[in-house]
């Protein structure tokens, strides 16, 4: 009889609980506990609490209706394989050795789609060529958190010769500046208040609105009277009358003098927490699953007798046959969602014990040229899954070590051949790469030709086309930019 593993099976044909399967495989820690609070909300046969123990034949019962109700037939797929693997030297909630305490010293650190991030995005969808996208890229990256680009535009020009060797004029910038300026959150990279409230009153969803006109015009005109509350003044200098100020005023005071801020929803922090913790005790490496991806659940045992005692009874009645029916599908959604966080954690400790043992070194001392050289097909092969699978769990989720928090995809990368046959990770030949520039002399900075020589004559069997790959993935302009007198 053959085989195959729940991997093996998600990448055929894919049933709505795989699919559910994935998607929370997929969910990070900080997710994970809506995620649970959604299902015992949704779900009165689903409790929080420690599993009770089983009769032999419910739990049999249990797992021939749960690879039923998930398609499988008993000559293609064996479950017991995947849910009951061995993972020893692990510690989890609920074996005994996971300890709350753990959970303290968890770090948080924001992340999410930063303003930056998001206006790369918006940039990405303007007509742009690879010139102008640089130029766009420039001015994006002088905006401030509060969403202004205070340095003077021929500051920015200098900036672009000297770092991207583009050379640009001041109409040139002013153009791809006011097409940032249409991006989102209104008012983003404007270069003063003024400017900034102008660009929203524009964007308004009526611009020929006479408040609109009659905003823009005491922005325009008297903006300085405004700032110092001279409405007096104003009302005089524009010929407006009293309700129309106060409607204007008013439209321009609720609009955003911060762009840059959190607006509309626009820009959103989470927090990440790191879904594994790794003990280092005296060389010895141990990593738990942080204790919120291991909620203790139950099925609820009111609601097994419910179904024992409609089991027992007359079938005849039309509704209770209804009722038999609601109570079992409730009963094994929440078996199946219990067994699917089990699944999750499995699948998660299997990946982080395979890239442990991989990456060894690195995580006994820190040291970015340990890492090795690793792509998602050596995990996958070693853990025997679907590299998908692998990927899944590497793209969402990330460990804390006593050297930082690192996000799973950290410690993927090619490998470079070194001269005695040796595979070395990329990061490790850019680490030595950037040393190799820091310690240039500045007056003489080291060709691309030349660095390819000194990392040759490391052992770096490397090409001059890699090494500038390489040199513009760190940021390092080309030499004749370094150069400083």
């Amino acid at each position: 009889m053959q085989k195959l593993h729940l991997s093996q099976v998600l990448s055929q044909k894919l049933s709505p609980q795989q699919i559910q399967f994935i998607k929370l495989l997929q969910v990070p820690t900080a997710e994970l506990e809506a995620r649970v609070e959604e299902e015992l909300e949704i779900n009165p046969a689903l409790e929080e609490g420690k599993e009770e123990e089983k009769k032999e034949s419910e739990e049999d019962n249990f797992e021939d209706n749960y690879e039923e109700d998930l398609g499988y037939d008993d000559n293609e797929v064996n479950l017991d394989d995947y849910l009951n693997d061995d993972y020893g030297g692990y510690k989890m909630q609920g074996d005994g050795n996971y300890s709350p305490d753990e959970e303290d010293r968890e770090m948080p650190i924001s992340s999410g789609i930063s303003l930056h991030e998001q206006l790369i995005a918006q940039l990405g969808f303007l007509k742009l060529d690879e010139r102008q996208k640089t130029i766009g890229k420039q001015l994006i990256g002088s905006i401030e958190n509060d969403g202004y680009i205070r340095r003077d535009l021929e500051a920015i020009i200098n900036d672009l010769a000297f770092s991207q060797n583009i050379e640009t004029d001041l109409d040139e910038m002013e153009e791809i500046l006011r097409k940032i300026q249409g991006f989102d959150p209104a008012g983003i990279a404007a270069r003063n208040l003024q400017e900034c409230l102008l660009i929203q009153l524009e964007r308004k969803e009526h611009p020929d609105d006479p408040t609109v006109q009659n905003a823009i015009r005491i922005i325009n005109d008297c903006f300085d009277e405004f700032t110092k509350k001279h409405f007096t003044k104003i009302q005089k200098k524009l010929d407006m009358g009293d309700e129309d100020l106060k409607e204007s005023v008013n439209m321009i005071t609720r609009l955003n003098p911060k762009p840059g801020g959190i607006s509309d929803g626009l820009v959103k922090t989470q927090y990440i927490i790191p879904d594994f913790i790794l003990l280092n005790t005296d060389g010895k490496l141990e990593v738990a699953l942080n204790s919120k991806n291991a909620p203790e659940l139950r099925v609820s045992r009111s609601y097994s007798d419910m179904f024992d005692a409609y089991e027992k009874s007359d079938k005849k009645d039309k509704k209770l046959k209804e009722t038999v029916t609601f109570v079992k599908q409730k009963l094994d959604a929440a078996k199946w969602f219990i067994d699917a966080i089990k699944q999750r954690q499995q699948t998660l400790l299997k990946t982080m014990h395979a890239i442990l043992d991989y990456q060894q070194e690195f995580f006994v001392e820190g040291d970015e040229t340990k890492l090795k050289p690793m792509i998602l097909k050596d995990i996958a092969e070693k853990i025997e899954m679907d590299i998908s699978t692998v990927s899944r769990v590497a793209n969402s989720k990330s460990i804390q070590t006593e050297f930082g928090i690192f996000p799973l995809k950290y410690f993927f990368s090619e490998g470079i051949t070194t001269e005695s046959g040796e595979d070395v990770s990329n990061k490790e030949v850019k680490s030595v790469l950037q040393s190799l520039v820091d310690e240039e002399n500045k007056r003489k900075p080291l060709s691309d030709d030349k660095l390819v020589k000194m990392l040759n004559d490391k052992g770096y069997n490397i090409a001059r086309r890699t090494v500038a790959k390489y040199r513009e993935q760190l940021q390092i302009p080309v030499a004749r930019l370094r150069k400083e007198l």
